[in-house]
């Protein structure tokens, strides 16, 4: 029998479906870790330091994955979202405690989102006040009107064009002899260094994303036939996240940077002028344009969902896509304050690069809470189908311990510097 004929049979079709139908939130979820300020933390490290922090984001792959792979398993193990299971476990104090560390997050993610996509409209002319109140508009419309289904399909439509940050890496052309050379030497008692690789960290594993992918595979209603698949949707996003996000940092390197103590940026329209000398006046703008309006636009609506249904649990019900406006004020009222509350807030401003560095610092200083918590329901609330194997727990442990006190030291230091 022809591998044609194996793939016509009704079960491998229905398994191909099941897979196709299981992917999506791991995927999004990811494409939403490069947003803005991942973009901009790696263009400052390559415009600072080269490909010193090169090694840094390829080693976050496992971490990212490990820690959105416990949240996999609360979510489908348990059929709950973090917010309901630190209420269940620690109660209501501290269930406000988490929402508001989360809001904020969720805050400042989306302030630095809408502030990206304002400096891409003024490379082109659009004056700010256009360029948020459209986006604002056109997220609430695509939310208001749409299933969880059409939206992921949104999202993932939009993710596609961070692709372009693969491209801008290649075109670059790399030197592999000074990357060799800058690899072997790496300034960890440098406090700018420290501060770049916890903005670093804090723009890889953070607060919203972890709660939004249980919320999200929730919302979809996957279940535990959908490990598998979710697993693997998971795995591919978080390779792509980080590659993105390396390309983005060679990138750099190669418009801005060349040795330690290199530029410093100041604004999305310096960033992009670096990839325009480096590709050219029309393809380098157009590729910075669509690839970092891709990841913010994706990021956009990522950290709204995770606004709307902490706000949804915290009024205590569990609101959806699926329902009217009118059915779920408590979701869709979220949505619309975040946006209109960040909207705000880069309409008065701010400025851009140091807002998105102080949010992902500020990620990587709540990473440890977050870790502990997520590695403490999932030793404690998981069914015994899914709960971590001995050697797992013991495995995973010093990891999650080693990223949260680095992050920690990284981000203090950094701070203080």
């Amino acid at each position: 029998m022809s591998d044609a004929d194996v793939l016509l049979q009704p079960s491998a079709l229905r398994r191909l479906r099941h897979l196709l139908a299981a992917l999506g939130p791991g995927l999004v979820v990811m494409l939403a870790d490069t947003e803005t300020g991942s973009v901009i933390a790696a263009a400052q490290s390559g415009a600072r330091w080269g490909y010193r922090m090169l090694p840094l984001l390829l080693l976050l792959i496992p971490l990212l994955y490990m820690a959105q792979e416990l949240a996999i398993r609360l979510a489908l193990g348990t059929g709950k979202s973090y917010g309901e299971l630190v209420r269940r476990r620690w109660g209501r104090q501290a269930e406000r405690a988490m929402a508001a560390v989360l809001m904020l997050s969720c805050l400042g993610a989306l302030a630095t989102q809408l502030a990206g996509l304002a400096g891409i409209g003024q490379m082109f002319g659009v004056p700010v006040p256009h360029t948020i109140g459209l986006l604002c508009a056109l997220i609430l419309l695509m939310i208001g009107t749409g299933s969880y289904r059409s939206v992921e399909r949104i999202a993932l439509g939009l993710g596609v064009f961070e692709l372009a940050f693969l491209a801008e890496a290649w075109l670059a052309r790399p030197d592999p002899a000074q990357m060799l050379a800058q690899l072997g030497h790496l300034p960890l008692g440098s406090h700018d260094f420290l501060l770049l690789a916890a903005a670093n960290i804090g723009t890889c594993v953070m607060p919203w994303t972890l709660s939004y992918q249980q919320s999200a595979m929730l919302d979809k209603g996957l279940t535990l036939d959908d490990l598998k698949p979710a697993r693997l949707d998971t795995l591919l996003g978080a390779a792509l996240c980080q590659l993105i996000t390396a390309g983005i940092l060679i990138a750099a390197t190669a418009a801005f940077g060349k040795g330690a103590g290199g530029q410093s940026l100041a604004a999305i329209p310096e960033i992009a002028g670096g990839f325009t000398r480096l590709l050219g006046p029309a393809g380098g703008r157009l590729l910075f344009a669509l690839a970092l309006s891709g990841g913010a636009l994706v990021a956009t609506i990522v950290v709204c969902l995770t606004s709307a249904w902490t706000l949804g649990e915290l009024a205590g019900q569990r609101d959806s896509l699926e329902k009217h406006p009118l059915q779920a004020p408590w979701f869709y009222g979220g949505c619309a304050a975040m946006l209109i509350g960040a909207g705000a807030l880069v309409s008065s401003g701010v400025n851009l690069v140091q807002l998105s560095i102080a949010t992902s610092v500020a990620n990587a200083l709540l990473l440890p809470i977050m870790l502990a918590g997520l590695y403490w329901l999932a030793l404690r609330e998981l069914p015994p189908p899914l709960r971590l194997s001995r050697r797992y727990t013991l495995a995973l442990a010093p990891v999650l311990l080693l990223a949260a006190g680095f992050s920690l030291y990284a981000g203090i230091a950094g701070s203080l510097g």
